[in-house]
């Protein structure tokens, strides 16, 4: 199973214009292109979301530390 030769491709083209139309296929193309940027930028925001978390946890912590120190001085 390699990668599909020359004609293959354009049949498989032929296929699609055949069942969307020619004005049809710019108009998938460009919300294919939405959804694959909006999954992109989700998965960006879940990755950045822990280290936010941990941020804000060790700043948390190290404000507990400085009152404590304070409270003792």
């Amino acid at each position: 199973m390699g990668m599909p030769s020359m004609p293959e491709l354009l049949i498989v083209l032929a296929i699609v214009v055949l069942l969307f139309g020619a004005k049809k296929i710019p108009d998938l193309a460009k919300g294919m292109g939405k959804g694959i940027k909006d999954f992109k930028k989700a998965i960006k925001e879940d990755e950045e979301e822990p280290k936010e978390i941990a941020k804000n946890d060790t700043e948390e912590s190290e404000a507990k530390i400085e009152e404590k120190k304070s409270e003792n001085a």
